[in-house]
């Protein structure tokens, strides 16, 4: 074999020995196609049905790419497969995106290398408890089962934060379970849990249909008491007061105050610059597709998409912000 033969082969080897322990990567260029994978939540929440609409979004209207929405446990999972490059896109909230760009906390193997495309909506947590279970603030969560969120979600980590903030050990003054909203909400009904947490736009579709439900038995309690603790150890700009509206959901009487955190779309850091730009574009140019399949996305405004992520935005949204005359720098 001359030496231009075996050189074709070696080089040929080298892409397939690539491809094999690259699937996800060589399946995304799979039909001439871009594929990008869009990580967001459960199917109980926000994130899977804003994600879809973002999907088909992309899909419809940005040539040569096709996207889809993954089904995960939401903003921890969602940076972990970004960081090992097993979806592209994510939602995250503002405090674990903190923590993974920090690499404290469960990230403390090492910094995500992700970057924000926009700043999308607030979160409210909710604390939603048996109307029997005596529950009326944090602290009467003591020796209660509660859910704290699917485990990798950003709900167990706002959970764990406010708990202790309310002076709860989670291991040892409540017994802690791990339960999307949707399988939080069925514990709830069945009399398996006291409260469950949940961090999430409003309406979240769970939380509606607990509401709804003929005979459900529940009350959405005020967290916000222990807003200034959560400030003083995290940050000012983390957590903010929100109240849920009392249209949010039928059955409750008034609005109740609760904990706030932002929400972000965010991608790695090695994303293209004209793909992040064009991503960013659609946003905003079909924004109106995306409102009709959740109402949350309706939030999504030049005047604060660009401002106040813990992470620093992409070049390619940076540059879409400036021409439309929202970054200065």
């Amino acid at each position: 074999m001359g030496s231009r033969s075996r050189s074709a082969a070696v080089l040929l080897l080298a892409a397939v020995l690539a491809a094999a322990c690259n699937p996800q990567q060589m399946a995304r260029q799979a039909g001439g196609k871009t594929r990008l994978s869009i990580a967001t939540g459960g199917t109980g929440g926000v994130y899977y049905p804003y994600g879809g609409a973002i999907a088909r979004v992309i899909s419809e209207h940005l040539a040569g790419v096709e996207a889809t929405a993954e089904v995960t446990a939401a903003s921890v999972d969602n940076l972990k497969l970004i960081r090992d490059h097993k979806s592209d896109i994510g939602f995250t909230l503002a405090d674990t995106l903190d923590d993974a760009i920090k690499g404290h906390g469960v990230f403390a193997a090492g910094a995500v290398p992700v970057r924000s495309l926009a700043v999308l909506y607030s979160n409210y947590t909710h604390l939603v408890a048996h109307a029997s279970s005596g529950v009326s603030r944090v602290a009467d969560l003591t020796g209660k089962t509660v859910s704290i969120g699917a485990a990798g979600s950003g709900t167990e980590l706002i959970a764990t934060r406010i708990l202790r903030a309310a002076g709860l050990d989670p291991g040892h003054d409540l017994s802690p379970v791990s339960l999307g909203v949707s399988q939080s909400v069925d514990a709830l009904k069945d009399g398996k849990i006291d409260a469950f947490f949940w961090s999430g736009g409003v309406p979240t579709a769970a939380v509606l249909d607990l509401a709804n439900t003929p005979g459900a038995s529940w009350r959405l309690v005020p967290n916000d008491d222990v807003l200034e603790s959560l400030q003083s150890r995290f940050g000012a700009s983390l957590y903010s007061r929100l109240s849920v509206p009392a249209a949010a959901y039928a059955g409750l009487p008034a609005d109740v105050a609760v904990v706030g955190v932002s929400n972000l779309l965010v991608v790695h850091q090695e994303m293209s610059e004209q793909l992040a730009y064009d991503i960013t574009r659609l946003l905003f140019e079909h924004q109106a597709e995306l409102i009709a399949v959740h109402p949350e996305a309706a939030r999504l405004s030049l005047a604060t998409a660009s401002t106040g992520s813990p992470a620093l935005f992409h070049p390619g949204a940076l540059r879409y912000y400036r021409e439309r005359g929202h970054r200065k720098e």
